[in-house]
């Protein structure tokens, strides 16, 4: 089955994801040059500190705690012995544009959590053999989101219709690193529908993925009270239905995404 990942600071709210069976509880410190690169765009943009790595680790007893740092910078060693102090499991580091990216990353945490590489620039995508030949990455993570706007494309899921989230799969899977991509709204909702994706993500040998901001129960939050437990009962009932498949439903669920996305992109 997927890892299902949770993107909040909230303790409550992340009390009640653990209880629904969500896998990752996904802390987000990043904020360098994040607000100009995606500005004008319907984005969250995060204001956690490292203090909230300590407060969150607290009440995390089911599920892995990820945290995702900022892209290697002047202070990443210290934000990284930071956040390996606070209790993440897994640490993310965004942006990557190269190998040396990855080295650096790989050797300030130096084995004391495991490891993730966000693949989101172009040039990750240019020079990813190099990148994946580095020792001492766990998995990887694509990000469909900055990818798409680094490649001035309209919508991130063009990325998976196109054929790029497959050519990177192929890559990733060769060296045998689990990885997840792109973001998935509640079953039966989504402008792209979330029981494709989630098609496309077993198709290509994909294992985790990002819930969007509508399973979000958090404070402040304005409308109906989502029910986690319900959700994420109706993804892993469609996971059983789609480990099922034939080759030809998979290939069907595929021209179905490029279909929907090309009206998409069009209107």
């Amino acid at each position: 089955m997927m890892k299902l990942m949770l993107v909040t600071a909230d303790l409550e709210f992340t009390r009640e994801a653990q209880k629904a069976g969500i896998d990752r509880i996904f802390l987000d410190l990043e904020y360098i040059n994040k607000a100009e690169r995606q500005r004008g765009r319907n984005t969250l943009i995060s204001n956690n500190s490292i203090t909230d790595v300590r407060k969150l680790r607290s009440v995390i007893d089911k599920s892995e705690f990820l945290v995702r740092v900022n892209p290697i910078h002047p202070n990443s060693q210290y934000e990284i012995d930071k956040v390996v102090e606070g209790g993440a499991d897994i640490i993310m580091l965004p942006m990557v544009t190269d190998d040396e990216d990855a080295y650096t990353f790989v050797s300030m945490v130096n084995g004391r959590t495991k490891t993730c590489l966000l693949l989101e620039t172009a040039q990750s995508l240019v020079r990813l053999d190099d990148i994946l030949n580095v020792k001492g990455v766990d998995e990887i993570y694509i990000g469909l989101n900055d990818l798409h706007i680094s490649m001035n494309l309209k919508f991130m899921f063009e990325l998976l219709a196109g054929g790029i989230v497959d050519y990177m799969a192929d890559k990733i899977n060769a060296k045998g690193l689990p990885f997840g991509f792109g973001g998935m709204a509640k079953i039966g909702e989504g402008i792209l529908p979330a029981e494709n994706i989630l098609g496309e993500h077993y198709r290509l040998g994909s294992s985790s993925v990002i819930l969007s901001r509508t399973f979000r129960n958090e404070v402040g939050n304005v409308g109906e009270k989502v029910d986690f437990k319900v959700e994420v009962d109706k993804i892993r009932s469609m996971e059983k239905e789609i480990s099922l498949w034939k080759e030809q439903q998979f290939n069907d669920n595929r021209l179905f995404v490029k279909e929907c996305v090309n009206k998409i992109i069009k209107r």
